[in-house]
């Protein structure tokens, strides 16, 4: 029998710690989103498969085009 246990924490951050985890939390939203949209579209347009290692493969493209635009 396989038992499986789960714990939860609490966290309590600061004013800039929750404001920095919100920011996290957008770009992880948003670069989600623009995954599943690209494989929505792939699909719809060319009728192909886009996987998940082929998407993950792009990203260091994608930090390096990110970090060198001006915020």
């Amino acid at each position: 029998m396989i038992v499986r246990r789960a714990y939860r924490y609490r966290l309590y951050p600061t004013r800039s710690q929750g404001v920095a985890l919100e920011g996290v939390l957008a770009r992880c939203r948003e670069l989600y989103n623009a995954a599943l949209e690209e494989r929505q579209q792939a699909y719809k347009r060319l009728g192909l498969s886009i996987s998940g290692a082929a998407q993950q493969r792009q990203l260091p493209a994608i930090k390096k085009t990110r970090q060198a635009r001006p915020a």
